[in-house]
């Protein structure tokens, strides 16, 4: 098993690439933390997992609440190795002088306030353990945007940047970090992405535009995950990692 005996946070991880991705640590040997602002999805995947996953619910936004997850996984856990920074939320595909404030604001603190809040919390842990491994899910939007999505695409860069750029800062404590690039994919946010029904024929639309003709679907961004988490990933800090099948090409 290529994570045993790690410990894990997720974030957003009551559904979708976050779900995907806490299923897949816990098969490779880790004790994963599904966290969610939901805290009736977090506790329905981490009862599903079962043994080695814990359930906890909080406002990635809020530090209070981040420091209190890490404080808990620390405590109850003994440590923390990965943390996957996967909670995202968009606005729905539409002009940008349509999009409002709040939706602006409630985007940054989602998608990029709480990688701020989680990096002052979990890397003294981190540290600690004489390292760690950081996963953000950034997004092709990040690298080659469409339109209609344009403050979310801001969010993304944002994402896709400060993970090179805190790589550079946390190597000296042997601590990686890395973003995943996923194409627009089969998850809960799918309709608010295509701004348009969620039909056969719209889906066709978005999927013509990549290369492999499909989407990105969970256990594509777990796997990839797991790879850079892994000491098969050792040697790796400071990427973007599009997983998107040639979408970005």
């Amino acid at each position: 098993m290529r994570l045993k005996g790690k410990i894990s946070i997720v974030t957003g991880a009551g559904g979708g690439f976050g779900e995907g991705i806490a299923r897949v640590f816990a098969k490779e040997g880790a004790k994963v933390v599904v966290v969610d602002v939901r805290g009736d999805a977090a506790e329905r995947v981490a009862s599903e997992i079962g043994n080695g996953a814990i359930a906890m619910t909080a406002d990635v936004g809020d530090g209070a609440a981040v420091q209190r997850v890490v404080n808990d996984t620390v405590e109850k856990l003994g440590g923390l190795d990965i943390l996957v920074n996967n909670a995202g939320i968009t606005h729905r595909n539409k002009p940008v002088l349509d999009v409002t404030e709040d939706e602006f604001d409630r985007m940054f603190r989602v998608n990029v306030k709480s990688i701020f809040h989680f990096a002052r919390a979990a890397i003294p842990a981190m540290r600690e353990r004489g390292g760690g491994a950081i996963i953000n899910v950034g997004s092709t939007a990040g690298l080659r945007p469409r339109p209609g999505l344009t403050w979310y695409n801001a969010t993304k860069g944002a994402v896709n940047l400060v993970s090179k750029s805190l790589a550079l800062e946390v190597a000296q404590w042997n601590i990686r970090v890395n973003a995943l690039c996923p194409v627009i994919g089969e998850t809960g946010l799918l309709e608010q992405f295509m701004g348009v029904p969620d039909t056969p024929e719209n889906r066709a639309r978005f999927i013509a535009t990549i290369p492999l003709g499909r989407m990105s679907r969970p256990d594509d961004i777990a796997n990839a995950a797991l790879y850079l988490a892994s000491d098969d990933g050792a040697f790796i800090t400071g990427i973007e990692l599009p997983v998107d099948g040639g979408r970005t090409v």
